[in-house]
């Protein structure tokens, strides 16, 4: 079967389309930073390359230290008057851009496709998860804001590539319906143009939104050390993590640092195989490009060949390919689990991984093929990779205790629950876990031991949002606990003994059992 591009769904036409919709913040050629309440063509355009196809696409206006320096000087004025602004008000600006979003939902959605690889149903899912997550705080504000105030100065947001709007835009929105002005830095590797769109639309209705792009190490100065700086949320890797939390080291500052974790799924006196294989499939989603995604499984040896039946089957459905391509004008977009990495160089990386791995002693158990997945004729595929599973990777590889990012899975055996315990916490805290277990008291036993903020009993878990609570431990977080209210505390102040909980040194917050 030969495979076309769905028409109208073109880069070409997708950027058109955005350029009409916001023609303020984009030029023929290149998006531009917002800051000081207008569009400008400031910064030097970066050379920005889709992962889907590897066609050139709108890349980042990268500007400097000073230009920056500038821009959160005039975010601080444009806080002093937002705080100031009814909070009937504030509701009401914020709804009008999400009316906004929602009207241009697809078109979001179609550029976060070219941008960071998203199949057609995850990209809008994130839209829509920022829109109908924001209105919920926007129905509980009144109770989540009662006796706080802003802060002194605006939240700077330092965030990853792989959800602009579920993640950042969101909170934004909130941050803003809380009283506070935004800024946002432009991740570097992808989702420019959807997240210019949505702050154009955004600051059409007065929110106090600034976007500027630039490399962390000339920006991170003025966006996270700056003065005038209330708040700084990141969300990224530990490298550029750690960077950030000593640079705020000695300003007792707000934060919220969510950095990556090798979240892990152990298998312990199990037999639900059924239901385990759909669970796999669903890790897949999005290439386990995500912050909750499971990349290892610590698997109690005699379970290991019911383990690999329910799981090889699971790994060998997953669909991958080109978000776009279809077999007619008239045919829907295809239900991939994922498409390309966020660019050929982490293909590469994780192919060369893997190849050291099992140069040193990994098992292959399973490596699919690019021919197994939905491409166009001639299509660059440098970009993408198929699952790959690996037993035993050996612990002087990456794979044995970092988040690979990618559809690379691991696998560690086991024979007691102590060794157990040790796999599943190998990197120094995760985000989530899970355990699959048929008897409830020993799976809650287990968990209790597994150093994520999250862990599930025969279910993944998730980021979650609304008023779910999202933390880590370890090194997979730092700051502030944000979700429901306390996104809402982490960025207002209402005295020192109302300090929003997280892992500073002085507080310590395990979930109740009923959230494990």
């Amino acid at each position: 079967m030969t495979l076309i591009s769905k028409p109208g769904t073109d880069w070409t036409s997708v950027y058109r389309q955005c350029r009409e919709a916001a023609p303020e913040a984009f030029g023929a050629d290149r998006a531009l930073n917002h800051w000081g309440g207008r569009w400008r063509a400031d910064g030097e355009p970066r050379p920005a390359f889709s992962p889907v196809d590897g066609s050139q696409i709108a890349g980042p206006p990268m500007v400097g230290a000073e230009i920056a320096a500038a821009a959160v000087a005039a975010a601080a004025a444009e806080h002093r008057r937002w705080r100031r602004v009814p909070l009937a008000e504030r509701r009401r600006r914020v709804a009008a851009a999400l009316d906004a979003w929602e009207e241009h939902r697809d078109l979001l959605a179609l550029a976060l496709v070219w941008e960071i690889g998203k199949p057609w149903r995850l990209a809008c899912q994130d839209v829509d998860r920022a829109i109908s997550g924001v209105r919920w705080y926007l129905d509980e504000i009144d109770g989540m804001l009662r006796g706080r105030t802003p802060l002194d100065g605006p939240v700077s947001n330092i965030a990853s590539w792989n959800y602009p709007m579920s993640v950042l835009a969101h909170a934004m929105c909130v941050q803003a319906l809380a009283g506070n002005a935004a800024i946002a830095k432009t991740p570097t590797d992808g989702g420019l143009v959807c997240l210019t769109l949505a702050v154009a639309l955004a600051v059409r209705e007065g929110l106090p939104f600034t976007l500027v792009s630039g490399g962390g190490r000339d920006l991170s100065p003025v966006l996270v050390r700056g003065a005038e700086i209330g708040c700084v949320s990141f969300v990224g890797g530990r490298d550029a993590g750690g960077q950030v939390a000593t640079a705020l080291a000695d300003l007792g500052r707000r934060h919220v640092l969510e950095q990556e974790g090798l979240n892990c799924w152990g298998v312990w006196e199990f037999s639900d195989w059924d239901t385990f294989a759909g669970q796999v499939r669903r890790t897949f989603d999005y290439g386990k490009q995500r912050c909750t995604a499971y990349p290892r499984f610590v698997v109690q040896r005699d379970l290991f060949d019911a383990f690999l039946a329910a799981y090889l089957p699971a790994v060998s459905s997953v669909r991958f390919g080109h978000p776009l391509a279809v077999s007619g004008p008239d045919e829907d977009l295809p239900e991939l689990d994922f498409g390309p990495l966020i660019n050929a160089a982490k293909a590469k990386e994780l192919r060369d991984q893997v190849a050291h791995a099992v140069a040193r002693g990994a098992i292959p158990l399973y490596r699919g093929s690019l021919d197994g997945g939905r491409f166009l004729p001639g299509q660059n595929t440098d970009a993408y990779l198929a699952p790959v599973t690996l037993l035993e990777p050996p612990r002087s590889s990456p794979l044995f205790h970092a988040e690979p990012f990618g559809p690379v899975d691991s696998i560690v055996l086991v024979d007691t629950e102590a060794e157990l315990l040790a796999a599943m916490n190998a990197s120094n805290g995760a985000l989530v876990g899970s355990v699959s277990c048929d008897d409830e008291d020993t799976a809650r036993r287990i968990a209790a031991g597994v150093r994520a903020f999250k862990v599930g009993v025969n279910a993944p878990r998730s980021r979650g949002d609304r008023a779910e609570l999202f933390g880590g431990w370890g090194d997979s977080w730092r700051g502030a606990f944000v979700g429901g209210h306390l996104l809402v505390h982490a960025v207002t102040a209402g005295g020192p003994e109302e300090r929003p909980p997280g892992n500073f040194p002085e507080y310590t917050l395990r979930p109740s059992p009923a959230a494990l």
